[in-house]
């Protein structure tokens, strides 16, 4: 398509040139009613003024009859040079004034309003003139016509108009000159979030929109387009780590699985068959507990879970989880305490929180227990400036500070947890479900140990 006809069909050149048309219109009826209505009350002016001349030069001719007239006749002729007269008699031969006959106007009809033009000797010769008169037949039948030049009012009028004319013209080239210019500007910045979201489709994720810097509405839209590249960026590569990890971490229990059951296929024993059975089926439910935690995380991740959210209180769910796990943590020696607060409630599915607090717990109980072996663990609900704040401390080694944020990720565990059973997604999908509900996970020292809180807004924005 040609670059012209591009800028044409932009929406700012569309939106430019309504406004201009509004604008031209608006200023064009504006203008012309001011022109109207000031011609209007200057033609008022000029009659009203003629008026009461005629009929002051009716009163000298009641009371001093012709003769006093004609003198009053001549002396303003002589003495005003923009005011027209004429007196004739009843044949219509010139008595007094400055016009040289009756305009052809004047001998048509009875008294009234006449315009007409006439002869007028200046500096750089003869002229015709514009004037505007009133002619009126005397009680003897003489005629008397009187007025004024309008010449220099309807040039002016002239001029006023070929203005108006002009300024419409010159708003109309600079409007449409400043709308093709303004789609200029704003097609090249379209163009370039237009290339840059073809070169993103072509693999290149890094790319990202240019900003101006002027802080328009193209650029608040370049900055979430951006914000939202980044956030597909980041997904696409939890898309490859999760892909690299499911191939190695699974790679090796799927291994195991196949020599176990060859080697028992080789055997022939059934006691060996059997058992190879039992701990195939124990690698297997393994297996579907790792792709179930995959699912949760993404599910959550992808904001598919928000069905489930509802007003709820934390300390009955927190008193539950104490029941759930209160006697695992007696059997290992170690206690479970509990700390809520009132009023902690909040919008959150009930569900999705028992998950994070069961995982949190369950990783405190595999990898939380003090020097004598013995986990102590303390799950709190406390409330703080519109936030509820779930926490679950534990008296074990802790994590060092720069493996609190990648333990966060999919596959991570460190080298103190690989000795026993677990995928590394428990934390992930804690994370997952804090995101879900808008808030924020803080991996805090304990001092020893470690403090995992989930910091929840009481309010979702948007629920």
């Amino acid at each position: 398509m040609p670059a012209n006809l591009k800028l044409l069909q932009t929406s700012t050149f569309r939106l430019a040139a309504t406004y201009l048309a509004v604008f031209a219109v608006s200023v064009g009826l504006v203008l012309g009613y001011v022109y109207w209505n000031t011609g209007l009350l200057l033609e008022r002016q000029l009659e009203d003024t003629i008026e009461a001349e005629v009929q002051g030069l009716a009163e000298q001719y009641r009371t001093r009859g012709v003769g006093g007239l004609i003198e009053t006749v001549e002396r303003r002729s002589a003495q005003d040079s923009n005011s027209v007269y004429l007196l004739t008699n009843i044949r219509g031969a010139r008595l007094a004034g400055n016009l040289q006959g009756l305009p052809p106007e004047a001998t048509k009809g009875k008294s009234g309003w006449v315009e007409f033009s006439y002869a007028v000797v200046t500096v750089r010769g003869p002229q015709q003139h514009q004037a505007r008169a009133f002619h009126v037949t005397l009680a003897d039948g003489a005629r008397l016509v009187v007025g004024r030049d309008v010449e220099e009012r309807r040039k002016l009028a002239q001029i006023i108009r070929r203005t108006l004319f002009w300024a419409l013209g010159l708003t109309l080239v600079l409007g449409v000159g400043g709308g093709l210019w303004m789609s200029r500007n704003f097609l090249t910045r379209v163009d370039a979030m237009t290339s840059t979201a073809r070169s993103i489709m072509k693999g290149e994720l890094s790319r990202r929109v240019a900003l101006s810097g002027s802080g328009d509405e193209l650029d608040r839209l370049a900055v979430s387009l951006n914000d939202m590249l980044d956030q597909i960026e980041r997904l696409m590569g939890g898309m490859r780590e999760v892909s690299s990890n499911v191939a190695h971490d699974l790679r090796t229990p799927l291994t195991r699985l196949r020599a176990r059951l060859e080697g028992a296929i080789r055997s022939g024993n059934p006691d060996e068959q059997r058992e190879a059975l039992t701990e195939t089926l124990e690698d297997a439910d393994r297996l579907l507990q790792t792709f179930n935690a995959l699912l949760s995380i993404a599910r959550t991740e992808a904001g598919q879970a928000r069905e489930g959210l509802a007003p709820m209180e934390i300390a009955p769910l927190i008193e539950e989880m104490a029941e759930l796990y209160g006697p695992s943590a007696e059997e290992q020696g170690g206690t479970l305490t509990v700390q809520t607060a009132e009023g902690a409630h909040l919008h959150a599915d009930r569900q999705l929180l028992a998950q994070a607090l069961a995982n949190l717990i369950d990783n405190a109980l595999k990898y939380g227990a003090g020097p004598d072996g013995k986990p102590d663990i303390t799950v709190a609900a406390a409330v703080d400036n519109g936030h509820v704040i779930l926490s679950v401390s534990d008296h074990g080694p802790g994590i060092a500070e720069p493996d609190r944020a990648r333990v966060l990720e999919r596959f991570v565990r460190l080298d103190a947890s690989r000795s026993k059973p677990g995928s590394g997604l428990g934390l992930s999908l804690v994370a997952g479900i804090v995101k879900l509900h808008q808030g924020q996970i803080a991996l805090e020292d304990n001092a020893p140990g470690l403090t995992v809180k989930l910091i929840l807004p009481r309010q979702l924005q948007g629920g």
